[in-house]
């Protein structure tokens, strides 16, 4: 019997409305059992899961997201819906982990409108998974005001991603090899690093410094950052006239 404090973690789950949402639904009517942490949303297609949505849920203190679609190669709304699914998720997995967020707190599943049993299966092994991780912040380590704080951050960079992603990091064969080939490659990290990885960290950076005025030195410390990376940013932020010293060594915002 449950405890009054056992942890009871909140998932949301994007379910598209033509495949996950009926087998959702067909777990229900056949009284399939799984925890009662799922809170659904149910769209259209898993496609329209946009980065944001993920930032945004977590950002308000979900443990888990959940999202679940139709099988590749059978989305019932957009033909490629489901490949724009999987490369939300691999990238979102990618960011949440820069931001010190376990990416195992999101999960991506395919699920059909007959298969209410493995969309059982799948809940209990994810609300198992969030369940020994705990409540958002406490295996990672990190205040969960912090983490929304640096979530609030890759949320408002979401359409400078979306502008990197079509022009830069596009993946040249659309099948689920061809998606975990691409975001798994050599070429993959180097490009993040370089286009989305340095915009999140300074964009952290010029956050900080707009609500707290910093000297240079105290910057490493308050964004768990190593300070040769911090120096590095803030010599591109200051050359770029975004940040200033002010009455020394104080850094504030120039705009």
């Amino acid at each position: 019997m449950a405890t009054a404090s056992e942890f009871k973690p909140t998932i949301v789950g994007f379910l598209c409305n033509w495949c996950c949402y009926g087998g959702a639904d067909l777990a229900g009517v056949s009284r399939f059992q799984y925890p009662p942490y799922l809170r659904v949303i149910r769209l259209m297609c898993s496609g329209r899961v946009d980065l944001q949505f993920i930032f945004r849920t977590f950002a308000k203190k979900a443990d888990g997201v959940f999202i679940g679609g139709c099988h590749l190669n059978d989305c019932h709304y957009n033909p490629e819906g489901n490949y724009d699914a999987m490369g939300n998720t691999l990238m979102a997995r990618r960011i949440l982990e820069k931001l010190g967020v376990n990416p195992e707190r999101l999960r991506l599943e395919w699920v059909s409108a007959g298969e209410g049993t493995r969309f059982a299966e799948i809940m209990n092994e994810f609300s198992a998974k969030v369940k020994s991780l705990g409540p958002l912040g406490s295996s990672e380590k990190v205040p969960v005001a912090e983490l929304a704080s640096r979530l609030q951050v890759a949320e408002e960079l979401v359409p400078y991603i979306k502008l990197v992603e079509r022009e830069r990091l596009r993946v040249p064969v659309r099948t689920e090899e061809g998606y975990k080939q691409f975001f798994g490659s050599e070429r993959f990290e180097q490009l993040f690093d370089e286009l989305i990885l340095d915009k999140l960290v300074m964009s952290r950076i010029m956050g900080l410094v707009r609500r707290h005025p910093l000297q240079a030195h105290e910057i490493p410390g308050n964004l768990d950052l190593d300070p040769a990376e911090v120096a590095r940013h803030l010599r591109q932020l200051t050359e770029r006239g975004l940040l200033k010293f002010d009455r020394g060594q104080t850094l504030v915002a120039a705009v």
